[in-house]
């Protein structure tokens, strides 16, 4: 085997730069499937998460969540994840963890927690309800995390099989402004594919970036996302077959690059990171 020749195979994001939209592990692990593949990543987060207005509520439960007093906790997104993160919550191993979707599994487990169950097809909080359902025909004690806008699906369909649900809003998702350079960077065209991950993030591209140049990559990680997108007015040119950081890599790595030659890229072993 020539070793040589196999080190030097072509990268299929050679010369791209994309923007990652969220920070922390998360963010980091992406980027360094991103650099894996030969792309340069911008890390720009563009949402994070504020305090929910009734932390008593939720200190309370995350307490009862590492003393063993459920069965299943419920993350319906990655947000969810930074919260437990921000916290050191701690989930025994008595508990088992159900994450909505890939993203929120690989967030999840960035951070050092374990994921017991994602949704086969339906990458919602009505698919994790079903599966549930399913997979528990006795009643359960569920804790669900949610965001304060988040419609509580699965706090209900739970409960309506006999469930014993607690719902605690997490969080409250903001925006965050990305630098004017990384905003310019967009403009131009010299971040060429952008990463939408969730609803919230497809809002914060659409406001923070009215001026999207046509070829430029929007690739959003699932149909529900893509759905989501299209609803705040965003175009969408890929949606990731398997709805995972890799699925999306790939789908990214159909498109030609917009630009044969890249003058403005970095050199060679600079990766920008812009935020946390």
């Amino acid at each position: 085997m020539n070793t040589s020749a196999a080190g030097s195979a072509p990268k299929p994001l050679k010369g791209w730069r994309v923007l990652v939209p969220r920070g922390g592990p998360w963010g980091d692990s992406v980027a360094a499937a991103l650099r894996a593949q030969g792309a340069t990543p911008v890390i720009a987060p563009l949402i994070n998460f504020a305090p929910s207005e009734d932390p008593t509520t939720l200190e309370e439960a995350l307490r009862d969540l590492a003393a063993g007093a459920f069965d299943w906790v419920t993350l319906t997104s990655s947000t969810t994840v930074d919260v437990l993160h921000a916290y050191r919550a701690e989930i025994p191993a008595t508990t088992r963890v159900a994450a909505v979707g890939e993203t929120t599994a690989a967030a999840l487990m960035a951070v050092g927690y374990r994921v017991d169950l994602v949704p086969d097809d339906d990458n919602s909080a009505a698919g994790m309800a079903s599966q549930l359902i399913a997979l528990e025909p006795q009643p359960t004690r569920v804790l669900t995390l949610r965001s304060e806008l988040a419609k509580p699906v699965l706090t209900r369909r739970l409960a309506e099989a006999g469930h014993d649900v607690r719902s605690v809003v997490a969080y409250r998702t903001v925006g965050v402004p990305v630098t004017e350079k990384v905003a310019g960077d967009v403009r131009s065209g010299r971040i060429n594919a952008i990463l939408v991950t969730s609803g919230s993030v497809a809002e914060q591209v659409h406001e923070q970036f009215p001026e999207i140049p046509a070829d430029t990559v929007i690739a959003a990680i699932g149909p529900r996302t893509a759905k989501d997108a299209r609803r705040t007015g965003l175009g969408v040119s890929v949606v990731a077959k398997e709805q995972s950081v890799s699925g999306l890599i790939s789908a990214v790595a159909q498109f030609p690059l917009p630009h044969a030659a890249d003058e403005l890229a970095p050199p060679t072993g600079a990766i920008p990171r812009i935020g946390g």
